[in-house]
C-alpha cells in the first residue's frame, strides 16, 4: 500500500507542476529544466567515464552543506568525475556553473523508470544525498546494484513520518541507505529506534565550509578606509521585516553599517538609503565616493562572507520571514550575533548559540537596544564573541569523518 501511495504522490506532483508552470516561473524552470535531462546525460557519458561519484541536493542550503565533502573528495579522488544534482531551481540556477562540478543537472522525478535509466548511464561508484534527500526509487536502484549511498548532515526529529508506526514503506527507503552521518545524537537515536545501526553522529558540515570561509576570507579594498576608526555592525541578508528594526539602531549608535540585503532591487536599496537616517553610499558606487559615509550598502551577490571580518557585532536576517540565514558565517569570525525572534527556532546552530551567550534573538529596536547595551556592561563584546568562534571550531570534522568512511569503500 506505502508502494503504491508513493507512486500516486509522484504521479500527483508532476500534475500539479505542469498545472503550477501556467502561472509561477520557478515551476516552469523545473519543468523545462529537465526536459532534455537524459538526451543530454547519455551524451555526457558516452566518453565512458569509469569513475563518478554523484552529489544530489535538494537546493543551495543543502549544496552549501555538501560543498566540503565534493571539495575534500576532489582532493583525495582527483581522477573522478563529479556529477551535482538538484530537485529545485533555486539550487540548480545558481551552481549550474558550479566549477568543481564535471556534470550538473535537475534529478528527474523519482519513478522506477527513471531511476533505472538514470543508475544505469551515470553508473557512480559512490552517492552522497544530502540531508533531507531520500527517493525510495533512486536509493533501491543503487541499493540493488550494490552502489554505496551515504547520507550526509541529515536531521531527524520524533514528529517526522519515518518514526510512527505505521509507517513502514518510508522506514524501508531509510534502510536501504548504506550509512548516515547525522548532525545530532537524537537524529542517531530515532534511527535506533527503528533498528537502523549504521549510523555515525559526525555534526554538520556546514561548520568545516565557514571555517574555511574564515581561513580564506579575502581582503576587500576600501573597507578599512571606510571604517576609518569606528566600531562596525554588519547586517547580512536582511529584509525589510528587519530593517524596521535596526532603522532606528543606526540612527541611535554612531558606528559604521555595512549592509548586505537579502534581495538587491533598487527599490529596497532605496528605502534602506531614505531610512537609515544616517549618511549612506552603495558599494557599486567606487571607494572613492565611500569617504565620510556611515552606511555602505552591499548592492551585489556573493561578498557577504568576507566582510564579517571587518565587523565587530552581526545582524543576520530571515527570521521575520521564513527562517533565519546563515549565522554560522558571522559566528566564525568571532561576533556576537542578533538575529529576529521568530522562525529561528529550527536551526539547531541558532538555538545552541543562544543557549551559551553568544547570540541574541530580538523581537523589537527595545529589544536589540537592551540586548547590545547588555552586552557592553556584562562580559563584552569580544568576550561574547569568542565564545561564537569557539562554538563553531568545536562542531568542525564533520567532512573528515565522512570522507574516512567514503574512502574505506573506494580505495
Amino acid at each position: 500500500m506505502g508502494s503504491i501511495i508513493y507512486r500516486l504522490s509522484i504521479f500527483g506532483y508532476r500534475v500539479a507542476l505542469h498545472v503550477a508552470a501556467v502561472f509561477t516561473a520557478k515551476a516552469r524552470l523545473f519543468i523545462r529544466g529537465r526536459s532534455s535531462t537524459f538526451e543530454v546525460l547519455k551524451r555526457q557519458m558516452e566518453n565512458g567515464h569509469s569513475q563518478i561519484v554523484w552529489f544530489h541536493c535538494a537546493s543551495l542550503g543543502e549544496f552549501e552543506q555538501g560543498r566540503p565533502v565534493i571539495e575534500a573528495f576532489k582532493k583525495e579522488f582527483p581522477s573522478y568525475k563529479i556529477l551535482l544534482t538538484f530537485f529545485s531551481p533555486s539550487g540548480y540556477e545558481v551552481r549550474k556553473d558550479y566549477p568543481l562540478a564535471d556534470f550538473v543537472h535537475y534529478l528527474p522525478l523519482d519513478t522506477k523508470k527513471n531511476a533505472e535509466q538514470w543508475i544505469r548511464l551515470v553508473k557512480p561508484r559512490i552517492v552522497f544525498f544530502v540531508k533531507y534527500e531520500f527517493w525510495h526509487f533512486y536509493i533501491k536502484t543503487l541499493k540493488d546494484h550494490k552502489i554505496p549511498v551515504l547520507s550526509i548532515s541529515s536531521i531527524f526529529r520524533q514528529g517526522q513520518i519515518y518514526f510512527r508506526s505505521s509507517a513502514t514503506f518510508q522506514q524501508k527507503i531509510l534502510k536501504n541507505v548504506t550509512h548516515f552521518f547525522v548532525q545530532d545524537t537524537e537524529s542517531s537515536d530515532l534511527l535506533r529506534q527503528i533498528d537502523i545501526d549504521t549510523v555515525t553522529v559526525s555534526g554538520d558540515t556546514r561548520f568545516d565550509r565557514v571555517a574555511d570561509i574564515c581561513r580564506k576570507a579575502r581582503d576587500i579594498e576600501g573597507i578599512h578606509t571606510f571604517v576609518a576608526s569606528k566600531k562596525v555592525m554588519v547586517i547580512g541578508s536582511c529584509w525589510p521585516e528587519d530593517m524596521e528594526i535596526l532603522y532606528p539602531f543606526i540612527t541611535f549608535h554612531d558606528l559604521k553599517y555595512i549592509i548586505a540585503p537579502h534581495e538587491i532591487n533598487s527599490g529596497f536599496i532605496g528605502d534602506i538609503q531614505r531610512k537609515s537616517g544616517k549618511s549612506s553610499v552603495r558599494f557599486s558606487e567606487g571607494k572613492e565616493a565611500w569617504s565620510g559615509k556611515d552606511v555602505l550598502i552591499i548592492d551585489n551577490i556573493g561578498m557577504l562572507s568576507s566582510l564579517y571580518k571587518y565587523a565587530n557585532y552581526a545582524y543576520v536576517g530571515g527570521a521575520f520571514g521564513k527562517g533565519l540565514h546563515n549565522i554560522l558565517e558571522a559566528a566564525t569570525f568571532g561576533l556576537p550575533v542578533f538575529f529576529g525572534n521568530k522562525n529561528y527556532q529550527k536551526f539547531r546552530e541558532a538555538v545552541e548559540l543562544e543557549e551559551k551567550g553568544g547570540a541574541f534573538p530580538i523581537g523589537s529596536f527595545q529589544e536589540l537596544q537592551a540586548a547590545f547595551m547588555n552586552l557592553h556592561q556584562e562580559e563584552g563584546p569580544d568576550d561574547v564573541g569568542k565564545i561564537s568562534g569557539q562554538y563553531v571550531r568545536e562542531n568542525t570534522g564533520a567532512t573528515a569523518t565522512i570522507m574516512s568512511y567514503a574512502k574505506k569503500l573506494l580505495v
